[in-house]
């Protein structure tokens, strides 16, 4: 998924919420520039920054592949 698209539902997600960008990012315990960057698209985000601005909002992520079902029936351990 596009970077810029993440942002656009990262935003999205955000003022249906009655949020500011400040807000969200005290809620998620980042700085205020990381939810400034995330909307416009920037692509050097962390990982786990991400992951704290998305779980605030309730967004999850899916991944989704043909082999899914295949790793889904093995235990993690063994790969």
């Amino acid at each position: 998924m596009d970077s810029k698209i993440i942002g656009k539902i990262v935003k999205f997600h955000r003022k249906k919420a009655g949020l500011n960008q400040k807000d969200l990012a005290e809620l998620a315990g980042v700085g205020k520039t990381v939810v400034f960057d995330i909307e416009k698209g920037k692509e050097t985000v962390k990982y786990k920054t991400l992951i704290n601005i998305l779980f605030v909002l309730n967004i999850r992520i899916e991944l989704k592949s043909p082999l899914m079902d295949l790793f889904n029936q093995n235990s993690y351990e063994k790969i």
